[in-house]
């Protein structure tokens, strides 16, 4: 079962400086439907304006993954870190016990876009811990594992047993991915327009999908795609 979730249809919060469409409940937005799916609780699609950003502000007890769109974010947290994650790069941090951070827009002219999820851990009270990938090339014609639980060879790790796939796709091509029994998943449309499992998808919609063991990605034209195997 495939449920479609449109990309109009997300909570929005709009501000001078920020426009942020929410996929599930956050802030002030509230659906009763919409709050989060298996282990998957916030994928927030950002774009903040030059020079701006999130002040410093607390998290404790969530792995979140930052994938940046365009332009670059500025981070820094209370471990200590200092990084800036250009387009094409995943973040990974692990609030656990408590992390302070900030994530700013550094350029004087450039807006930022960039996509923010939030995953429930696999348990509380974890040491806090920060991880960044460069994706380069490797999610163009494959879903490419960025975030799993054990980590390693390219992947972030996360402390939850949930995969995080991204892949790009140019008009034309296809790709297909098997699902577990048992297994749920979640895709949502980067760039472009896919057909998935022949329902259409547009940029930032979405899916939820339960009792489907193979999905078959097409792309009318090019596209990128995240998908959720959760459980």
């Amino acid at each position: 079962m495939i449920t479609l979730r449109k990309a109009s249809e997300r909570g929005l919060t709009k501000l001078d400086w920020l426009n942020s469409r929410h996929t599930f409940s956050f802030g002030e937005y509230f659906d009763p439907k919409e709050n989060g799916f298996s282990v998957l609780r916030v994928i927030n699609d950002d774009w903040i304006a030059a020079a701006k950003g999130f002040g410093t502000h607390s998290h404790r007890d969530m792995e979140i993954i930052t994938y940046v769109l365009e332009g670059a974010v500025e981070h820094r947290d209370s471990l200590g870190t200092r990084s800036v994650i250009p387009a094409g790069d995943v973040q990974r941090m692990t609030a656990g016990t408590g992390i302070q951070h900030s994530e700013f827009n550094p350029s004087p002219t450039q807006s930022l876009h960039l996509l923010q999820i939030w995953i429930l851990p696999e348990a509380a009270g974890i040491k806090p811990g920060y991880e960044q990938k460069t994706l380069g090339d490797r999610t163009k014609g494959r879903l490419s594992l960025v975030a799993s639980h054990a980590g390693g060879d390219g992947a972030l790790r996360i402390h939850q047993d949930a995969d995080l796939y991204i892949g790009a796709l140019d008009g034309g091509r296809s790709l297909d991915k098997e699902l577990a029994a048992g297994r749920k998943a979640y895709v949502h449309v980067s760039r472009g327009k896919v057909n998935l499992n022949g329902v259409a998808l547009a940029e930032g919609d979405g899916a939820k999908i339960a009792d489907e063991s193979r999905l078959k990605f097409a792309a009318p034209e090019d596209a990128e795609v995240l998908l959720f195997d959760l459980p």
